[in-house]
């Protein structure tokens, strides 16, 4: 593990309602391809703040690879209803090109 990871961690278990940092510990978890980790992470980030799409695609991508495909479908429609409602247009691309 390396020192951010436990950093992140560490701070998540003192903030455990700080979607920030969930998503920041989500992060450092895919850098080190603790993806199960990584995708609970990124779901509890998700429940509790209004992504503007980033995180949204990353859990997408995220559930892929752990073979998750339904669940990466369901998530996508919210990711790309998210940055169509912030004006994200090269994002919802993303969305498409990933076949999301």
């Amino acid at each position: 593990m390396t020192d951010r990871l436990d950093t992140m961690r560490a701070m998540a278990a003192r903030q455990p309602n700080n979607a920030l940092v969930r998503f920041g510990l989500a992060n450092e978890l895919l850098k080190a391809n603790l993806l199960e980790e990584a995708a609970t992470e990124l779901a509890a980030y998700l429940a509790a703040y209004d992504d503007e799409g980033n995180g949204w695609l990353r859990y997408c991508d995220t559930l892929v690879t752990l073979g998750r495909h339904d669940e990466a479908r369901a998530a996508a429609v919210r990711g790309k209803d998210a940055a169509s409602r912030y004006g994200h247009g090269t994002l919802m691309q993303e969305f498409d090109e990933r076949g999301y």
